[in-house]
């Protein structure tokens, strides 16, 4: 299902400001030769995670899944003084080339990019989160909410992406295992008392989640 017409995403990356020179060369080299291109944020996307993230100033971010690194390096910009951004990343090649842009990006030194699996990753991380970008495999969304809600200070945010699933979670019945997982996580997030939602339609979708 096509959520946004060609025209209208054509639109929205005119009147939204370009990516830094770091950023640009990433996305492109991504695009280019990636094989799965169409998992990294993009231009839009990225703005709004460092607009947001601007904001808020956080002194601490996760990122679980870090793909090539462009969404690490839009929530960077945004750190208070002394801040830290921690990416988790399973993929050996793709955590490769996040580092080359990491190091080249003058963030290096507040990125800590761990390799392995974000379940048993993120329990060794002694860290009060301020802002969570949650961008990995869906069906571990729920496991991954699990683990870091409690490790998330009030008024934080985590941002769950492709909460649309390229649509597929308006069918019915819903099919493939993904689109079931994502529809499950939005249902059981909606109904946790703990937190405030809004669900933007955002490229794929991200789901705001604030904890009250």
């Amino acid at each position: 299902m096509e959520l946004l017409s060609q025209e209208l995403l054509e639109y929205t990356d005119r009147f939204t400001t370009d990516d830094d020179p770091v950023m640009n060369r990433l996305l492109e080299e991504t695009l280019t030769h990636h094989s799965h291109a169409h998992m990294i944020s993009g231009k839009v996307q990225g703005r709004f995670l460092e607009t947001l993230s601007r904001l808020m100033a956080p002194r601490r971010i996760l990122e679980v899944g870090t793909f090539t690194g462009y969404s690490a390096l839009a929530l960077v910009k945004g750190l208070g003084p002394e801040g830290k951004l921690h990416t988790i990343e399973l993929r050996e090649e793709d955590a490769d080339t996040a580092q080359r842009y990491f190091n080249i990006s003058g963030y290096s030194d507040r990125i800590n990019l761990h390799r392995g699996n974000a379940l048993e990753i993120i329990p060794t991380l002694n860290e009060e989160w301020d802002l969570v970008f949650l961008d990995a495999d869906k069906t571990g969304y729920a496991a991954y909410f699990d683990l870091i809600l409690p490790n998330l200070r009030p008024g934080g945010i985590i941002l769950a992406d492709n909460v649309l699933f390229h649509g597929q979670v308006l069918e019915n019945p819903l099919k493939g295992k993904n689109a079931k997982a994502i529809h499950a996580f939005n249902e059981k997030v909606r109904s946790d008392t703990r937190v405030e939602t809004v669900l933007l339609t955002v490229r794929d979708g991200i789901l705001m989640i604030r904890k009250k």
